[in-house]
């Protein structure tokens, strides 16, 4: 009977703190528009190579899953990965690819990576980061405010 109360505890416990360490990344983004302008929020839209770009993959571990990145972006912003995987195995349903695709036709026509761009909720770039961020996971945050 103590384990079955621990347990439930254990359980309560966790569905109380994991949204707090849960990213809301979008997976359309015409969803990620309507969340924006519906909760008046801007957008990180990022561009990444998750299997083949040492500095997208850096990107993402380094300043996207720090827990300072994701308290803020749950609260302030809508977040989108236009991400484009070579390997077989990493390959995105087709409609992703075509919207990942026309994603960078429109706003990556360069092919940088890693790409991050702050958006308005209109889709409007507000700023551009080419490249690794070259500073602290606070710095960037302050940027994006």
């Amino acid at each position: 009977m103590e384990r079955r109360r621990i347990l439930l505890l254990l359980v309560c416990v966790l569905a109380y703190i994991a949204p707090s360490f849960s990213q809301n990344w979008q997976h359309s983004w015409a969803d990620a528009l309507q969340t924006a302008q519906r909760e008046h929020k801007n957008i990180v839209l990022n561009f990444s190579g998750s299997d083949w770009c040492i500095p997208c993959i850096r990107m993402h571990k380094n300043f996207f899953d720090s827990e300072a990145f994701i308290d803020f972006s749950n609260q302030h912003l809508v977040i989108y990965n236009a991400d484009f995987p070579r390997e077989k195995k990493h390959q995105l349903a087709k409609e992703v690819t075509k919207q990942n695709e026309e994603l960078a036709e429109r706003f990556n026509k360069e092919g940088h990576f890693p790409l991050t761009l702050l958006l308005d909720s209109n889709g409007n770039v507000l700023k551009t980061w080419n490249g690794l961020y070259k500073g602290t996971v606070d710095e960037f945050i302050a940027e994006l405010k």
